[in-house]
């Protein structure tokens, strides 16, 4: 199931590998949050730990809710505020340099619309891509798939359905482009 998984084909998350990974995932993740007021230095390491590969002076405000956490990757200089939800059962990558706002969520996982095949637990997932010097507005949230274009900006609250390109300004529900940078 965890290649199908990977592979973005459908698969039933009932495998003990894929429960024992999501357990390890949020047990680091919870981790994390329990340790960064008192000792920055070991929450970074619990986070090296957690995350697929984390770039330099990159800071995550806790609470950090991830499914697996090792299909992430983030950039350098990137900040994530307060409650961060990153659904990683497909990769996430998020550039360098990105600002993302509070309460954000990346979601990759899908589910069929055909009631059947949604009532015998099969799933799916699409990857996420952020590029560089990307700005995510609170509350956002990035559906299964997209990729939003570098030095772009997300407007906050904004529910991203498609690719963003690069160097625009995109806002509502869904996200629609209202201008150029």
């Amino acid at each position: 199931m965890q290649e199908r998984m990977l592979a973005g084909d459908l698969y039933i998350a009932d495998d003990p590998n894929l429960a024992a990974d999501s357990i390890r995932g949020m047990e680091l993740a919870d981790r994390y949050g329990r340790t960064w007021m008192a000792d920055r230095a070991e929450a970074k390491q619990i986070l090296e730990d957690l995350l697929g590969s984390i770039g330099k002076d990159t800071e995550i405000r806790p609470p950090l809710f991830v499914d697996y956490g090792k299909y992430i990757r983030i950039g350098a200089r990137t900040f994530i505020n307060f409650n961060f939800t990153a659904l990683d059962v497909a990769a996430i990558t998020i550039g360098d340099d990105v600002q993302i706002g509070p309460n954000v969520q990346l979601l990759t996982p899908t589910h069929p619309v055909e009631p059947g095949p949604r009532r015998d637990k099969l799933e799916a997932a699409q990857p996420i891509t952020i590029g560089d010097n990307v700005w995510i507005g609170g509350g956002a949230i990035i559906l299964p798939g997209v990729s939003v274009g570098e030095n772009s900006v997300i407007g906050a609250g904004s529910v991203v359905t498609k690719d963003v390109p690069p160097n625009v300004v995109a806002v509502g529900n869904p996200a629609r482009v209202i201008r150029s940078i």
